[in-house]
């Protein structure tokens, strides 16, 4: 592993929510794979939110890329970033490695991570 990037919790998962036709979302895909490739054990996922809005209602996500951040059955973060690598490992680092970062408290988002979780299991 690589010195700079420390152990991390199986059950993290990070998604962005971002649109297909957003052109920031196209250009940020590939620095997302990027920092994926940084953390295998990680789980991380693409959700185009066009085409999952039966996933994320009741939740309206307008701003993109917008990123939810979660350990276990906890959400630790959800909203708009500047599209950015070195933003997203700061966010896993501060927000997934730290064992004492707060849960949400907003049950949509709650409700929303078990979604994705139940359907990134299947």
């Amino acid at each position: 592993m690589n010195p700079e990037t420390p152990a991390l919790p199986v059950s993290a998962l990070v998604v962005c929510l971002c649109a297909a036709w957003c052109g920031v979302c196209r250009d940020y895909q590939s620095r997302f794979a990027h920092v994926q490739a940084k953390y295998p054990k990680v789980e991380f996922r693409w959700i185009d939110v066009e085409d999952e809005a039966d996933l994320l209602h009741p939740l309206d996500i307008e701003d993109f890329p917008t990123l939810l951040l979660a350990v276990g059955n906890e959400a630790r973060f959800l909203g708009p970033v500047t599209p950015q690598a070195e933003m997203l490992e700061r966010l896993i680092r501060s927000q997934i490695h730290d064992a004492a970062a707060p849960a949400l408290a907003d049950k949509s988002v709650s409700d929303l991570l078990l979604r994705i979780r139940g359907k990134t299991s299947a």
